[in-house]
């Protein structure tokens, strides 16, 4: 069965922070300014962001759950539309504010919806896209008339710096311990929060365009590489990881920083275009794609850095777009991970520039183990 995204909804929690304002907001690790901001800012070239973060106190504004139910309250697939109608709820997310339940029961809850059937996705940047697409399948499979599919990320809640200081041995400061405070830093002027949602159905509105769901392609690479990116866990020796339970694996001097998140730059920078370029290979082939199929491009990528390079990855596997036919907002709504790809089709829905006929190729990929997706739409 054919299904459609008749509604999408995007949630930014408070005031934009402009790169002055960052640490205002999260902090100063053990005190000292930042040595990384200036050099990772630049290549990121992300201008401003938003944080569920009250900067007067330090606190949390927002729950991850809370972000979430907001964007979901923000859909209006029809007239008086309200979350109770939704028979399907699938939420992913990087951290959810609990380790158990799952966040689309803290979600629901927070919703007050009636009994329906919930899911959660687990990963990072794609465990928005499993989220929709999960809900997509049980659409398409006629399991229920409709479903919402949310992505949504509360990295500030990691990012602050009573968090690194609490976690922190104080005698290990910046100075003694560099590759630690990189750690610590680096991801900090990268991850930002915020949630998206949409309202997937059989039916189509007849009062504004909706985008039919033609296909998801999705390959991880976690049997070939090593885990890059990773929270709740150390790695070690050889490239295996230990996580936080196994506590006699981790050496001591890595148990301050244990849930600390990191991210393996050196790998990052080996594989993750690669690894792209073998997903689009595959794509392409399985569903005869070319370039000319494709009239916009909404590249999910964490940082400006790797514009360039997912650009040059693409045209050396034969598959070239032209950077006018991209579609991004980092610069303006921050790397919000799993959220990413539903605020940059929200944003292009709204936009007034989507015609009908056109394609859109939608592009999320993620360091932790080496996974992407790919997901073309058709607006109708």
């Amino acid at each position: 069965m054919t299904v459609y995204i008749t509604d999408i909804a995007a949630f930014l929690p408070n005031a934009p922070v402009d790169n002055e304002a960052i640490e205002e907001v999260l902090g100063r690790i053990n005190n000292l300014p930042s040595r990384t901001k200036k050099i990772v800012l630049r290549n990121n070239q992300i201008q401003q962001r938003y944080y569920a973060v009250d900067p007067a106190s330090g606190r949390l504004t927002h729950s991850n759950a809370r972000l979430t139910a907001e964007a979901i309250r923000g859909l209006k697939p029809h007239a008086g539309f309200q979350p109770k109608e939704i028979q399907c709820l699938c939420c992913g997310t990087t951290s959810a504010d609990v380790l158990f339940p799952g966040h689309a029961l803290m979600v629901l809850g927070e919703l007050g919806m009636p009994p329906c059937d919930a899911v959660s996705t687990a990963g990072i940047c794609l465990s928005g896209i499993t989220a929709l697409k999960y809900a997509y399948l049980n659409v398409a499979a006629g399991l229920s008339d409709n479903a919402v599919a949310t992505g949504s990320e509360l990295a500030s809640s990691f990012m602050r710096a009573g968090f690194f200081q609490a976690m922190a041995d104080p005698a290990n400061d910046l100075e003694k311990n560099p590759i630690r405070a990189f750690d610590a830093d680096f991801l900090r002027w990268m991850l930002s929060d915020g949630a998206g949602a949409v309202y997937l159905s059989r039916q189509r509105p007849a009062d504004r365009p909706a985008l039919e769901i033609e296909w998801f392609e999705h390959l991880s690479f976690a049997g070939e590489l090593e885990t890059c990116m990773y929270g709740g866990g150390v790695k070690l020796e050889g490239g295996g990881t230990a996580g936080w339970r196994n506590v006699e694996a981790i050496p001591a001097d890595q148990k301050p920083y244990l849930f600390n998140v990191r991210q393996d730059i050196k790998l990052l920078d080996k594989h993750i275009v690669e690894t792209m370029g073998r997903t689009l290979t595959h794509a392409a082939e399985k569903h005869g794609l070319t370039p000319e199929d494709v009239d916009w491009f909404l590249p999910h990528y964490s940082s400006g850095y790797f514009r360039p390079r997912f650009y040059e990855g693409m045209r050396q596997v034969g598959f070239e777009i032209p950077y006018e036919k991209w579609f991004t907002n980092l610069t303006t709504k921050g790397n919000t991970g799993s959220a990413a790809i539903y605020i940059i089709l929200d944003e292009l829905y709204r936009s007034g520039k989507l015609r009908t006929g056109q394609r859109l190729l939608c592009f999320i990929p993620e360091s932790a183990r080496f996974s992407h997706c790919f997901m073309m739409l058709k607006v109708v």
